[in-house]
């Protein structure tokens, strides 16, 4: 049985908290939109798509080194607010500044480190930290307009996680594997 992962870096419950907050009033204003769930806000770091059930020892193994050799991911922040991708929006996110680098450090190492062991193809676009809000309903449009300025909030990464993703009809449900706690 094939199953469908993806690696994220957990977000802290303030932050979680304060987006959730931040999109409220977005939410009310535009029926197009449906809410991510507070429990699945991430920072995807790599999507895997689907593998082999067997897969997911290998996989929580070596994202649980990557991991541990990092240390840590500090100096994060909520950033600007963006649709995704631009002309015809299919999510609303916040973007993340990295201010030291930590966190495009972990992922461009999990990305090789997957992509050696044939694992992962990287994509060719550049990393975008971010973290999905909302998705725009199923056979609805997004206006793009100007969107209100995100908490300014400050945070540390929690922890590496190793998900698999449920797909159904009300939207996905992402259930942690493997989970490595950051110094």
């Amino acid at each position: 049985m094939n199953v469908r992962l993806f690696v994220a870096l957990e977000l802290p419950d303030p932050v979680v908290r304060a987006l959730v907050a931040w999109r409220a009033q977005l939410l009310h204003e535009s029926g197009a939109l449906r809410a991510v769930a507070p429990e699945a806000l991430h920072v995807t770091l790599a999507f895997l798509g689907w593998k082999p059930e067997e897969a997911t020892a290998p996989l929580a193994e070596l994202v649980e080194a990557c991991a541990a050799g990092v240390g840590g991911v500090a100096g994060l922040a909520l950033a600007d607010a963006l649709w995704l991708p631009r002309r015809r929006p299919r999510v609303l996110a916040v973007a993340l500044e990295d201010r030291h680098g930590q966190l495009a450090a972990l992922q461009r190492r999990l990305v090789e480190r997957l992509a050696a062991g044939g694992w992962h193809e990287p994509e060719a676009r550049g990393y975008l930290p971010h973290v999905t809000v909302a998705r725009v309903r199923h056979g609805a449009s997004a206006r793009a307009r100007a969107l209100p300025a995100p908490p300014a909030l400050a945070f540390d990464g929690t922890a590496v996680v190793l998900y698999r993703s449920h797909l159904s009809q009300a939207g996905a449900r992402y259930e942690p594997l493997s989970v490595c706690r950051l110094a």
